[in-house]
């Protein structure tokens, strides 16, 4: 005689299997279709606007060398003083100057077969400047080029306020991501939809200092020297999906 418990739960087990195949098979074969029914465009573009900067930054400083460790950054600090004070006088602000480097290194003759031979001490001062006026740029450098200062390693042209600019360049990267949604739309006999998506990516970044020569101090000049600030090009990225239709 079988088990009526275990007659009871196969039963049950048949008419579950049962039902998921019923409920799988009345599922219409437009809910699968819809999925496809929406043709999108996916694309990315950018805009681009060159501007004049309004503003240089300048990595200027003073190493001088002394028989001790104290002489050497009783110098540099003197000539230092005088270069800061220039700056103040060719109008560069406080707020625009910020000391980027301090060192004080010992410094050796290297002798074959021998130790080396101390001879003395380098020590090092280096700031970095804003010129907000361009126009006086090649003034300022002279200046402090005259008042002490030995070492220019780098020279960067930016903007200072860079919102006009940046929204210049996004108005181009709309125009641009927009013609060439047209384009494939009429390659592929679609018209464009809606916009689903929009990112932007980037955006205004300051170009890297510009290496300069060093400088030896000079105790006077006849003319400032010439300094070119050309353009910048400021760049907006963005990536777009647009809905096709036909």
């Amino acid at each position: 005689m079988k088990n009526p418990v275990r007659v009871a739960a196969l039963a049950s087990l048949l008419m579950t299997i049962s039902f998921s195949f019923g409920a799988q098979a009345q599922v219409p074969a437009s809910a699968g279709e819809g999925l496809f029914q929406a043709t999108t465009l996916s694309l990315s573009a950018h805009g681009a606007v060159r501007v004049q900067p309004d503003m240089a930054t300048i990595n200027l400083g003073v190493t001088t060398e002394a028989p001790s460790a104290a002489e050497a950054m009783r110098q540099n600090a003197t000539r230092m003083s005088e270069v800061m004070a220039t700056l103040n006088k060719q109008g560069v602000e406080a707020r625009n100057i910020q000391t980027s480097g301090l060192n004080l290194n010992p410094q050796y003759t290297y002798r074959q077969n021998q130790p080396p031979l101390l001879r003395g001490y380098q020590a090092q001062n280096q700031v970095t400047i804003r010129v907000m006026d361009l126009d006086k740029l090649g003034k300022v450098i002279d200046a402090v080029v005259a008042s002490g200062s030995n070492q220019i390693s780098g020279i960067g042209f930016a903007l200072a306020y860079p919102a006009s600019a940046e929204n210049a360049a996004r108005l181009e990267a709309v125009k641009a991501l927009r013609a060439k949604a047209e384009l494939y739309a009429g390659a592929t006999d679609h018209r464009i939809g809606r916009l689903v998506n929009l990112s932007e990516s980037g955006g205004y970044a300051p170009p890297p200092p510009r290496p300069m020569f060093a400088m030896a101090r000079a105790e006077s000049m006849d003319a400032s020297t010439p300094v070119s600030a050309g353009e910048l090009e400021v760049r907006i990225d963005i990536s777009g999906v647009y809905e096709l239709a036909r």
